[in-house]
């Protein structure tokens, strides 16, 4: 319950940084269409790129989840940065790209969007109503619930990507 507290405490952190994205997340595929095709095709290679961008390419900065997340400096990651990213932006994608977004919110003080806090709030309903089918799948012994509850996981990890 601390960790999600402190999560929560970091989001309302955020509303009140003074600078703004300079491009609105409505607006970003018009305004850079060919990397916006370029991370629809490769996401984690761009994961891989921007992350890298946001450290000024000193590796030396890295840490997974860029200091986000439970594990991180708990990796090795100052051993074999580059194979770490690498790693992180592949098996922990969601993680990779929202890190790399909170890391930049933090260091310009960029305000979180009233798109952002659409998108979060409609993951976390989404992740909450995807629970509670998995537990009355598991109390019933209903199959159907149960796929609607992997069906509605994924798609919450889907909000959460974009």
């Amino acid at each position: 319950m601390a960790a999600s507290q402190e999560y929560l405490d970091k989001m309302k952190v955020r509303q009140n940084y003074r600078n703004v994205w300079h491009t609105n997340l409505l607006s970003t595929i018009t305004a850079d269409a060919p990397y916006c095709c370029f991370s629809l095709f490769c996401g984690p290679c761009v994961s891989y790129l921007l992350r890298k961008r946001a450290l000024y390419n000193d590796m030396s900065r890295y840490t997974c989840c860029a200091g986000y997340m439970p594990c991180s400096g708990k990796c090795g990651e100052s051993k074999c940065p580059e194979l770490c990213l690498c790693t992180e932006v592949f098996c922990c994608f969601g993680n990779s790209v929202a890190s790399t977004r909170f890391l930049l919110q933090d260091e310009f003080n960029i305000q979180t969007t009233q798109c952002d806090n659409c998108i979060i709030g409609f993951m976390f309903c989404l992740q909450q109503l995807a629970c509670i089918c998995s537990i009355v799948a598991c109390l019933v012994g209903n199959d159907e619930l149960s796929d609607a509850s992997q069906a509605l996981n994924c798609l919450a990890d889907l909000v959460y990507c974009t």
